[in-house]
């Protein structure tokens, strides 16, 4: 046993003859047509100069992309995949991949060959070895180039990067490049506070660091996409926005309780005009139009909450109605602790508006709380 556990120790403290120099991390969806021509081009261009692994973070693509990687890591020591399940984005993605790596110098890019593999030598070499914490592949910087974007995505693209200096405060040309090249040292101290909100991790590091990070900006022109589609739609820019809006906010309030304000709000008008149409226009009694009007509010917000407040967990199929169902049960016992609330403080002679908001508030934390836990649970 002793020689066993001799030989274990003495094979355990070995040294590493050839460490993982970059881990290159892929977000992937649907990219089936661009995992194997992006990994001959990082293949050919890598090998023999750093020692890398390339991992793809694959959300559970319906196009088999999980699986196509899979068969090509079985020939391939350079190559891994995390596929997800239940999980979706892109910022969530790139976190669990860096994560799952064991380089000290991280890089990040696209599968659908937009971005330049060319340059990853340049980002390397500025965090390995010039001792940046970040190097940037950017768009805007002297000699970068949008390609063949038209004049609304390129005016929609530097309205999001204004938007995004505007909350950073870093000087960086393009906050918003998806294609970047971190030390770990760097991104871990920024992991505590990310978001991991949406498609845009670069921004989510920067407004999380700690410091204000050393940044090498590298030129590149952004390429067309050959295979597949783009991901990029209102939802996305939605995202976006919250992600900015969490930054700025979120050491105040959490992002997701804003948003379920914000959606209960609307709810509210929603309620009034599901009310009054019934009363006016169908002359329903009060007590089935109010009826009415409170189920139609409850799915409303149940709805919108589900695409947008919590689009990362969104319910889809014999889940939404289960979800549903429990975001019902949720919202009539926090309508529930809303009226005793606010009869309790208006019969200890508050005014009546102070009852009324008090009521509204523990409803509102109610109904976020236990939605959370039980209708949008993890």
């Amino acid at each position: 046993m002793d020689e066993i556990s001799q030989s274990t120790t003495i094979e355990l403290q070995s040294p590493i003859v050839c460490p993982i120099e970059l881990s290159l991390v892929v977000p992937t969806f649907n990219e089936v047509d661009n995992i194997l021509p992006l990994i001959e081009k990082v293949e050919c261009l890598l090998d023999g100069t750093i020692n890398w692994e390339l991992i793809f973070v694959d959300d559970n693509s319906p196009d088999g992309t999980s699986e196509t990687v899979r068969a090509i890591a079985q020939r391939n020591r350079h190559i891994r995949v995390v596929q997800r399940v239940g999980r979706r984005g892109l910022s969530s993605a790139v976190v669990e991949g860096i994560l799952a790596s064991s380089a000290s110098v991280i890089g990040v890019m696209d599968a659908d060959m937009q971005h330049d593999e060319n340059i990853l030598p340049l980002l390397w070499k500025a965090v390995a070895q010039d001792g940046f914490d970040l190097a940037v592949a950017s768009r805007y910087a002297d000699g970068g180039g949008m390609g063949e974007w038209n004049q609304r995505r390129q005016s929609i693209s530097r309205g999001a990067t204004w938007l995004a200096t505007f909350v950073l405060k870093v000087p960086v040309s393009d906050p918003m490049s998806g294609f970047f090249v971190i030390s770990r040292q760097a991104f871990m101290a920024s992991l505590p506070k990310l978001s991991t909100i949406g498609f845009k991790i670069l921004v989510d590091i920067l407004a999380s660091a700690p410091r204000r990070p050393s940044i090498k900006e590298v030129p590149y022109e952004f390429r067309a996409r050959k295979f597949g589609s783009s991901k990029l739609d209102s939802a996305v820019e939605w995202e976006y926005i919250v992600l900015l809006t969490d930054k700025l906010l979120g050491r105040f309030f959490p992002i997701r309780f804003i948003l379920f304000s914000f959606v209960g709000s609307i709810g509210v008008i929603v309620h009034l005009s599901a009310l009054g149409v019934s009363l006016n226009l169908f002359g329903m009694r009060f007590i089935v139009a109010q009826s009415i009007a409170v189920l139609t509010a409850m799915t409303f917000n149940f709805l919108v909450n589900n695409f947008l407040t919590y689009r990362d967990r969104r319910l889809r199929g014999v889940k939404l109605l289960y979800g549903l169902f429990s975001f019902y049960v949720v919202c009539l016992i926090g309508a529930a602790a809303n009226v005793g609330v606010g009869a309790y403080i208006y019969n200890a002679q508050w005014t009546w508006w102070l009852a009324g908001i008090a009521g509204a508030a523990v409803g509102a934390v109610w109904n976020y709380a236990v939605s959370a836990a039980f209708t949008w649970k993890k």
